[in-house]
């Protein structure tokens, strides 16, 4: 059984949504699903924050999106990330972004959230994409599991409304 992600590229946190609850609605596990995109804060200084359990309150211009997103999935966060901007969070990929940020630990040049997407078995090449996409506004939806998981979760976002889906494991990255 092998483990790694599968990736969806939306161009609108409309798009992130309905991939999400088309995700929910076919019985996926949400704690096993990330939702990674910008968002606008007015404070410049804030590093970032974040929570494990509860919702977290006031998040900026998507705060409805948001909002609905952390009552889906488990752990959330808000980060400052250089190069990117304010990124907003969800599900387990906030646990690979804290561990790189309280390790120190950068990836071949790769930001904090490059890292992170690494450190879930998305190759190099394919963090470049992702992270342009971010910059460009777009938002990320990573099914994480097994291969049957990863082949569920990318029938459904096909389905959807991403605009790109592609499936990653972690072996094929440490090979």
């Amino acid at each position: 059984m092998k483990n790694g992600v599968t990736v969806a590229i939306c161009d609108s946190h409309q798009k992130a949504e309905k991939v999400v609850k088309e995700l929910q609605q076919s019985g996926f596990d949400m704690k096993k699903l990330s939702i990674v995109g910008k968002d606008y804060h007015e404070e410049d200084k804030v590093i970032g924050f974040y929570n494990t359990g509860d919702r977290m309150k006031n998040w900026g211009s998507a705060g409805a999106f948001w909002g609905g997103i952390w009552g889906l999935v488990f752990g959330a966060g808000f980060f400052l990330i250089p190069g990117i901007g304010p990124v907003m969070l969800a599900g387990p990929i906030v646990s690979s972004l804290i561990g790189g940020l309280e390790g120190a630990v950068v990836v071949g040049g790769l930001s904090a959230l490059g890292g992170a997407l690494f450190g879930i078995g998305v190759p190099k090449d394919s963090v470049l994409r992702y992270e342009t996409a971010l910059k460009a506004d777009k938002f990320l939806v990573i099914a994480h599991g097994s291969s049957e998981d990863l082949e569920k979760a990318k029938k459904i976002m096909s389905d959807s409304s991403a605009d790109e889906v592609d499936i990653h494991s972690k072996e094929a990255v440490s090979a």
